[in-house]
């Protein structure tokens, strides 16, 4: 997609410095505050976001939850603006001088045990805090991680988030089932909202990804990743890394769990035993089973799947359509 804006525009008091790259429904700039000379990152919606009222209230949704949020791992917003005639509006947030938690994977993993313990405990500990806020990510993936140079986490992107005690904003068919496929949790991959327990998940995966250098699951497409999801428990981080100690495989495992009343039920617990191993009970914490009781059948599992992707399929066509038109008006 086409940026709107190139390095040395001026949009609202800011000067562009250069792009970062544009998302499904976002586009992103660093760029110089004119009035204090500060870096920061300016995030905008696509022009056709505009026209469609429930993906601009997501919008909207995501500044008012930036809003709430101040904590040392979560990038912070810093303010709000609008471009040329006020009908645009674009986020101020902090420019974070460091690479995603994909690249940085790509680089080191597998980590450390050490590092991956450090970095998982920052993760959970960001996300304890905004579950405290009545905010839940949703969207946890190693590309809405940065790692700064100093090794500090900072969690961002909150665009599909939900916000606790807010009016619910819907994409129809698409409203429930948001995330990517390598660390969505099975509720969500079964149409439903969600809760601190899916991002327990997400997270788990995360760990998982850092002390192994891969995904609990594999596939050649979405459709194959999303099915093992639901159906299947990961293999133990214990036999691609038999190092890893028994205490921190049981942490991995039990936020892996399919069901979600099987997992720890806050991030505040998941926190707290990365970093007391030492006093976990393994006889308290699940086992590892391959049966698949109490989870929908197969055949209805693939049926949810194929259908949710196919919502995402014609929503991707509408909005393409959307913009089409606006674009030759």
């Amino acid at each position: 997609m086409i940026m709107r804006f190139g390095a040395g525009q001026r949009i609202d008091g800011y000067e562009i410095t250069e792009s970062l790259g544009s998302g499904g429904f976002s586009e992103a700039y660093r760029a110089r505050d004119c009035q204090d000379n500060r870096q920061v990152v300016l995030k905008l919606p696509h022009p056709y976001l505009i026209g469609d009222p429930a993906l601009y209230s997501r919008f909207q949704r995501e500044i008012e939850i930036g809003r709430r949020l101040n904590h040392p791992n979560v990038q912070r917003v810093l303010g709000t603006g609008n471009v040329g005639n006020g009908f645009s509006p674009f986020i101020v947030m902090e420019y974070v001088d460091g690479k995603q938690l994909r690249q940085y994977l790509a680089e080191h993993a597998p980590l450390s045990i050490q590092q991956a313990i450090e970095f998982a405990t920052q993760l959970t500990s960001a996300l304890s805090y905004c579950h405290q806020q009545g905010v839940v990510h949703r969207d946890l993936k190693p590309e809405n991680v940065l790692v700064t140079p100093d090794g500090r986490l900072k969690l961002m992107d909150f665009g599909i988030a939900l916000l606790q005690g807010a009016r619910r904003v819907t994409w129809g068919s698409l409203s429930s089932t948001v995330g990517t496929p390598d660390y969505m949790a099975p509720e969500q991959i079964r149409g439903e909202r969600g809760d601190e327990r899916t991002d327990v998940y997400a997270a788990g995966v995360i760990l998982y990804e850092m002390l192994t250098g891969q995904v609990p699951f594999q596939g050649d497409n979405p459709l194959a990743i999303m099915s093992q999801h639901v159906e299947r428990d990961p293999p133990s981080v214990r036999e691609l890394r038999p190092e890893v100690p028994e205490t921190l495989a049981a942490v991995v495992n039990r936020a892996l769990q399919r069901d979600p009343a099987r997992r720890y039920s806050t991030m505040e617990a998941f926190a707290h035993d990365l970093t007391h191993l030492d006093e976990i009970d393994l006889t308290q914490m699940p086992a590892v089973s391959s049966g698949t009781s109490g989870l929908p059948p197969a055949r209805y599992t693939w049926l949810v799947i194929a259908l949710t992707l196919l919502a995402l399929v014609l929503i991707g066509i509408a909005a393409q359509y959307v913009h089409h038109l606006q674009s030759v008006h």
